[in-house]
């Protein structure tokens, strides 16, 4: 069975009379846990100690992302718990977390980005 994702795009009437494109509408993003799963479990660097530990550490990502914590503390904080210093390795299982667990908060993550320069963790 095929599944079939629409997205509805609306185009308006601009004030020069000539049709414009406004913004699409989109369906609500779903978390996809097996997504995470394979992402953070398949690259090596994570260990944890099941999918429950590593679906409970996403979530607690995304927990501090939709609190407003900025992206740099966030990654000092994982930097932490994984205890390593590759900050690309940190970054990515932030970036998994939030596109596969909770997308909804996309916008809050680049949102909480801004300002922020690798290798200062705030």
């Amino acid at each position: 069975m095929r599944c079939f994702l629409g997205i509805a795009v609306i185009l308006v009437v601009g004030l020069t009379g000539l049709p414009m494109l406004a913004a699409p509408i989109l369906p609500p993003a779903d978390a996809d846990t097996v997504g995470y799963l394979v992402n953070v479990t398949i690259r090596p660097g994570y260990n944890f100690p099941n999918g429950d530990a590593a679906v409970a550490y996403g979530d607690g990502i995304c927990d501090k992302v939709q609190h407003g914590q900025r992206l740099g503390a966030v990654v000092g904080d994982v930097e932490k718990d994984l205890q390593t210093s590759d900050e690309y390795q940190a970054s990515y299982l932030i970036s998994q977390a939030v596109e596969e667990l909770c997308p909804a908060e996309i916008w809050q993550l680049r949102q909480s980005a801004a300002g922020y320069r690798p290798g200062e963790a705030s």
